[in-house]
């Protein structure tokens, strides 16, 4: 691990994820009003993110008979704290907060955490709908776990280093994106799916009154919103250094390029829901291990023979 990063870039990043999550909430909140024909102002869907937190905090509570309030409570608090800490490798510009050897397998491991998060909330409601919706999370983060790894590795074995700065640094002629499109398209499926968000929302449909958070209200359901949208953001930020240059770029500073590049994805992301429906779990989870996971080992397979019959790169 590198020299401790600057205070001020430690209370940096928290700032910037829920910068870029008021953002893209604003930006869903756009996109989903023109998918019902009624246009959203731009000045409504920039307060809305703050007048729903507000709505939730000043909300009553919901208990249920014979719930567990601590694992709730806990596994509520994990997922903006997992979030938090996956992004802690993310690269600010060209520096992260946390520079550590195995960055790639740390923010992996982290979002490991988010499993345990959704599972606790539905668990700990004791409610049946609560508890179905946990399951259907682990079993949605199961399946998408191998193509999501592989899109990990590939990006490892083309910079031939664990540590997500050595990745971006491998990228300062060519982008990994196109030499590894695969490989970025399944990452970019996989973090919809560990998000549960636009086609994978099925942890928290509407067909078992909101699952995982169907018992959730006031400030718990608003933590458990949070900690999604920071979890999505922070995803989709690692698509920048892993696959999109990281900071590379003309005329714009690093962190400017980072910005920019994070707010691309996201708007895909947000595209994705509001383009694609809801489809069946076991037909998602047959076309993650069926389609994309062969698909995912055979990028991982070609980027490796190349990095050792050329060296890398």
């Amino acid at each position: 691990m590198s020299a401790a990063p600057p205070l001020g870039l430690s209370i940096l990043l928290p700032i910037l994820l829920l910068a870029v999550a008021w953002a893209a909430v604003a930006a869903d909140v756009l996109a989903a009003g023109r998918a019902a024909g009624r246009p959203v102002p731009w000045a409504v869907a920039a307060v809305t993110p703050a007048r729903e937190a507000l709505r939730l905090l000043v909300g009553q509570r919901r208990r249920t008979v014979g719930g567990d309030e601590l694992l709730r409570g806990v596994g509520g608090a994990v997922l903006p704290i997992a979030a938090l800490l996956a992004a802690a490798v993310l690269p600010l510009g060209m520096r992260p907060v946390a520079d550590l050897g195995a960055g790639v397998v740390w923010f992996n491991a982290m979002e490991v955490f988010a499993w345990a998060a959704v599972w606790l909330v539905g668990w700990g409601s004791n409610s049946t709908l609560s508890l179905i919706g946990g399951y259907r999370f682990v079993a949605q983060g199961l399946a998408w776990e191998l193509p999501h790894m592989f899109a990990l590795i590939t990006a490892a074995v083309g910079a031939q280093s664990l540590r997500v700065t050595d990745v971006v640094a491998a990228q300062g002629g060519l982008w990994f994106v196109l030499i590894m499109p695969v490989a970025f398209v399944a990452f970019l499926l996989s973090v919809a799916a560990m998000a549960f968000w636009g086609p994978f929302s099925a942890p928290v449909g509407r067909d078992v009154a909101g699952g995982a958070a169907a018992e959730l209200a006031g400030v718990d359901r608003l933590v458990f919103v949070a900690g999604r949208w920071l979890l999505l953001v922070a995803a989709a930020a690692m698509a920048v250094p892993l696959f999109l240059g990281g900071g590379h770029g003309p005329w714009l500073p690093a962190w400017a390029w980072v910005l920019v590049k994070t707010l691309a994805v996201l708007v895909a992301l947000v595209a994705l829901r509001h383009r694609i429906p809801t489809i069946r779990m076991e037909r998602w989870t047959e076309f993650s291990l069926v389609v994309l996971t062969p698909a995912t080992i055979a990028q991982a397979l070609v980027v490796t023979l190349v990095v050792l019959g050329e060296g890398g790169f």
